[in-house]
């Protein structure tokens, strides 16, 4: 992938990896938009030079509303990077957990495959771009405290398995990034054995300039994750992951 000659947009870009990753294209050389549902966060890429539109991936109509601005803004564009996400802990003896299952799953899968949807047409008019995927190492190794989580994301990840075969001849792309747990400047010690945003974010854009770009972006720090089964050690790491369920509020004590 040329990093120095990219129409990108960031879907749920306005914090952590993909707010990075939007810098880091753009310090690359690329024309770069952001989109996300914070309004102060889209005011402050703003003011740095990038484009913003509001988007809610929940919401079909404001992504087809969202990619309608973004077109019109950005009729080039050429990559679409779908980073919408939200983490919650869920406790599987109570039912209560269903509504944070729920909320996961629209908002983790079913907004990637809006977002997906909605530019589809327009790449494939083109004949030539790509749509970076977001899934994470827990897509490949559960964290047991975050089912639905582990569950939205290993579903990306078939789906963009699917997507890539069946775009397969359109000239449209999709490279899947495979994010370990990443910390942002200040918080590396709250966030266990978490890779420095800084380094994590490096990793990736040297990933995305080889030639071929790989179909799964893994840092070295989400290996372990991707490859569990294959190497042996699936058993045992879920084992110790397990030990984290202790964090749920109904398990203290």
């Amino acid at each position: 992938m040329d990093l120095s000659d990219r129409t990108v947009l960031v879907v749920g870009g306005t914090s952590g990896i993909g707010r990075e990753l939007a810098r880091r294209f753009a310090a690359a050389g690329s024309t770069v938009a952001v989109g996300g549902r914070n309004r102060e966060a889209l005011a402050e890429l703003a003011d740095e030079g990038f484009g913003t539109f509001r988007v809610d991936v929940t919401d079909s109509a404001s992504v087809a509303s969202a990619r309608d601005a973004a077109l019109a803004r950005y009729p080039g564009l050429d990559t679409v990077v779908t980073m919408s996400g939200v983490m919650l802990l869920e406790d599987l003896r109570d039912p209560a957990h269903f509504e944070a299952a729920a909320t996961t799953i629209d908002t983790n899968l079913l907004g990637t495959i809006r977002v997906v949807d909605a530019f589809t047409p327009h790449l494939i008019r083109r004949g030539a771009g790509t749509f970076v995927t977001v899934t994470s190492g827990i897509a490949f190794l559960p964290f047991p405290p975050m089912p639905s989580y582990a569950a939205s994301k290993a579903a990306v990840h078939a789906y963009s398995e699917a997507l890539r075969a069946q775009l397969d001849g359109t000239g449209v792309g999709v490279v899947e990034l495979v994010p370990p747990a990443v910390a942002r400047a200040g918080e590396e010690k709250a966030v266990a054995h978490a890779l420095p945003l800084d380094d994590f974010s490096t990793e990736v854009m040297d990933l995305l300039a080889q030639d071929p770009t790989p179909r799964e972006i893994l840092v070295k720090g989400v290996l372990t994750h991707r490859w569990a089964e294959r190497d042996g050690t699936y058993d045992d790491l879920v084992a110790q992951r397990s030990k984290a369920l202790a964090m749920l509020p109904g398990r203290r004590g």
